[in-house]
């Protein structure tokens, strides 16, 4: 994509404007690494085009891609200048957050991306010590409907399959209430008061659910009233 403009703002443009460039800089911003990592977290994306983004941006300087080591696939990370965009993707997120939002589809409630941001933003501080399996049970989904996050002081596992350990807590929701209640539009106690979530379990994590899962890092900006 070329602008034919000199403008900083145009050659900019350029390098992160071609469709999912932005999304994977987000994922590189937030730690993934691996390749199955961003096509799990970027879920419609094909191979052959997600390839061609991060060689794009191996070219442009925004990411190093790591020589895979015995037994391991290669690895990309992001560069000085990809880390200088951080504050422009939580800038351009929270915009988005207050102006462009309006009402989610029902295609738009990516499961994965939604269980692999709740699993990479909860604080093992704020469970009880040693491990927790928590059992995520969705309904009205064919595929991926039950998922597992195993964390502890040192691990971090989300499993789509039984990691052979019995969950502590067990939270049965739907897909839009779950990411309404992360994005912060739908308070917990009011999803659980109207049947729409329910948690089981350990009381311990019953009691104390609204303080160890998280809501998504721009849940704090409300959207406004009229739209872009």
């Amino acid at each position: 994509m070329k602008y034919g403009q000199f403008c900083p703002i145009a050659k900019a443009a350029e390098i992160v404007g071609e469709r999912w460039t932005l999304l994977i800089i987000r994922e590189l911003l937030m730690g993934t690494t691996r390749f199955s990592d961003f096509q799990r977290t970027l879920s419609q994306i094909s191979p052959t085009l997600l390839t061609k983004r991060l060689n794009l941006l191996v070219d442009q300087g925004l990411a190093v891609r790591k020589a895979p080591q015995a037994g391991k696939r290669a690895e990309y990370h992001p560069t000085l200048a990809t880390k200088e965009l951080g504050p422009v993707v939580i800038g351009l997120g929270e915009w988005g957050m207050r102006w462009a939002r309006g009402q989610m589809n029902d295609d738009e409630l990516d499961i994965e991306l939604l269980m692999h941001d709740l699993c990479r933003r909860m604080d093992p501080d704020k469970l009880p010590g040693g491990e927790t399996v928590i059992h995520f049970l969705f309904s009205g989904l064919e595929d991926f409907a039950q998922w597992w996050i195993v964390i502890g002081e040192r691990k971090r596992e989300l499993c789509v399959a039984h990691p052979g350990k019995d969950p502590d807590v067990r939270i049965a929701t739907d897909p839009r209430t779950m990411v309404e209640v992360y994005a912060g539009d739908l308070p917990l106690q009011d999803a659980r008061r109207g049947g729409r979530l329910e948690v089981a379990g350990a009381r311990l994590l019953e009691r104390s659910v609204a303080e160890w899962l998280p809501l998504m890092a721009m849940a704090h900006v409300r959207p406004e009233a009229g739209k872009a």
